[in-house]
């Protein structure tokens, strides 16, 4: 296809706007249009973390999607910065998964002998080693320690990309809700509560809201909304120097001494409210994971909706049933780790007509009619 083709992005989280940047940076006319903002959704729950080992153990497509989009990170946020001229708190610091109990070591020495197969850079700390890594955790059974993971800022990401796609000539629309995607000839018209948007192909990209966006042919995509809390602490004891990892819930430190900790997984359908309970789940693991944290201040308690499918992987790929549509959607809660892949795919199958190998497992008519 050609570079100058109109191009419209239903959606403006970190997936949208890494997309909508792409399709721009290689000389696309994108319009973004999304029912609040860039970077107003789930984006806004996300703790940013960066670590495809402790996301996806178990291997399979997620993991090969997971590293291979943290590969490209270096590259995709200092080309960001620079497009958009606005700053992107990202670090490569590790990540620390711990037991702390002695019944969680099996799961930890699982994961350290598939990592030693498969070459993937990690350490075993015992107790001691931990204790000496990390002097603000509470005592452990054992850690795993994974140089190449990090986190980055989401919010500031999504709103730096929102920033590099306008650079390059996008236009974001916002508080625009999609209704329908129609066919119009050779053309596509996308239907808002604003008016339609007609484009030469569309992108939805519009996370748990996916499924509600009615495609002419199609069945809805089958994505559901997944809560997640998150919690942010001013932290004042000794600090934690790395992202922290436990079945209790992750932890990612910021160099001010802000602390992320999340997060609750609850299916409570499209709720996106704080609640007493989830605030109290994720206080009573912090205050598990280290003594210092009853001292910390309290700064904020947030929610987003992760969007999940049946199988726990994405949806990339062409429509069956409307060929000028491309789905991106359905990352759970992956969207800021798969966000630089994921564009590089969704770019090159819009533009260039190149269907990337991985792509066959994402394939949107795994759910039938898509």
């Amino acid at each position: 296809m050609r570079p100058s083709r109109d191009i419209v992005v239903v959606g403006a989280g970190v997936v949208g706007c890494a997309i909508a940047s792409e399709l721009a940076r290689r000389g696309a006319s994108v319009e973004i249009i999304d029912d609040r903002g860039p970077g107003l959704g789930a984006t806004q729950a996300s703790a940013g973390m960066l670590a495809p080992y402790n996301e996806a153990l178990e291997g399979g497509p997620l993991l090969e999607l997971a590293s291979r989009s943290l590969d490209l990170y270096d590259s995709f946020v200092a080309r960001t910065q620079s497009d958009a001229g606005l700053p992107v708190t990202y670090r490569r610091t590790g990540t620390l998964e711990v037991a702390l109990q002695p019944a969680a070591l099996p799961r930890l020495t699982r994961a350290h002998a598939l990592l030693r197969r498969t070459g993937v850079a990690c350490e075993w700390l015992d107790p001691a080693q931990v204790k000496a890594q990390e002097p603000a955790l509470a005592d452990v059974a054992g850690g795993l320690l994974l140089p190449d993971h990090g986190y980055v800022a989401a919010t500031e990401l999504t709103r730096a990309l929102a920033a590099a796609a306008r650079r390059h000539g996008a236009r974001i629309i916002e508080h625009g809700r999609v209704q329908r995607i129609v066919r119009r000839g050779d053309d596509v018209d996308v239907v808002t509560d604003r008016g339609s948007l007609t484009a030469d192909a569309v992108v939805l990209a519009a996370g748990s809201w996916s499924g509600g966006v009615a495609v002419d042919g199609a069945s809805p995509a089958p994505v559901t909304p997944v809560r997640g809390q998150l919690l942010q602490l001013q932290w004042s004891g000794p600090r934690l120097t790395r992202v922290l990892w436990c079945e209790q819930c992750y932890v990612v430190p910021w160099d001010d001494g802000t602390v992320l900790v999340g997060a609750t997984v609850e299916d409570v359908g499209f709720d996106e409210r704080t609640t007493v309970s989830g605030v109290r789940q994720l206080l009573d693991a912090i205050t598990a994971v280290s003594p210092e944290a009853p001292s910390a201040r309290f700064v904020a308690a947030r929610s987003g909706l992760r969007p999940a499918t049946p199988d726990h992987l994405p949806i990339i790929g062409r429509s069956a049933a409307m060929p000028a549509l491309v789905y991106a959607t359905g990352h759970f809660r992956n969207g800021v780790l798969l966000a630089p892949l994921t564009a590089q795919m969704v770019a090159d199958l819009v533009l260039d007509e190149r269907s990337d190998p991985q792509l066959t497992a994402l394939a949107p008519s795994r759910f039938g009619q898509l």
